[in-house]
């Protein structure tokens, strides 16, 4: 065990140790929430980069995509805001994209 020291110390987003970090960092906040997903049967995929984060859901029905969404982006901005890190909520962004494109490309033709 090491003796506590200062943790201030910025490293750029470029360096190869900031990825390294980052990742030692969120992965036991990724497994609890992966647990807590699981737990609550949401069927819900989530992939992390660097600085950007992807939550997907393949749901013919927009509502029920929609609350799945939902339910998973409360449950990693609560795990992240008990880690003490925050989400920035304008940089977020949901895609739906839609299953049904034959049924409605079928009602469209004359």
């Amino acid at each position: 065990m090491s003796p506590f020291s200062n943790g201030d110390i910025g490293i750029e987003q470029g360096s190869a140790l900031s990825s390294v970090l980052l990742a030692l960092y969120l992965s036991p906040i990724f497994h609890i929430f992966e647990k807590r997903a699981k737990n609550l049967k949401i069927p819900v995929s989530f992939i992390s980069f660097v600085d950007n984060n992807l939550f997907i859901s393949q749901e013919k029905s927009l509502e029920k995509s929609n609350s799945y969404l939902f339910c998973n982006y409360n449950i990693i901005s609560s795990l992240l805001k008990q880690f003490g890190l925050i989400i920035e909520h304008k940089k977020t962004e949901i895609f739906h994209f839609s299953r049904l494109y034959s049924l409605q490309s079928s009602l469209i033709r004359p």
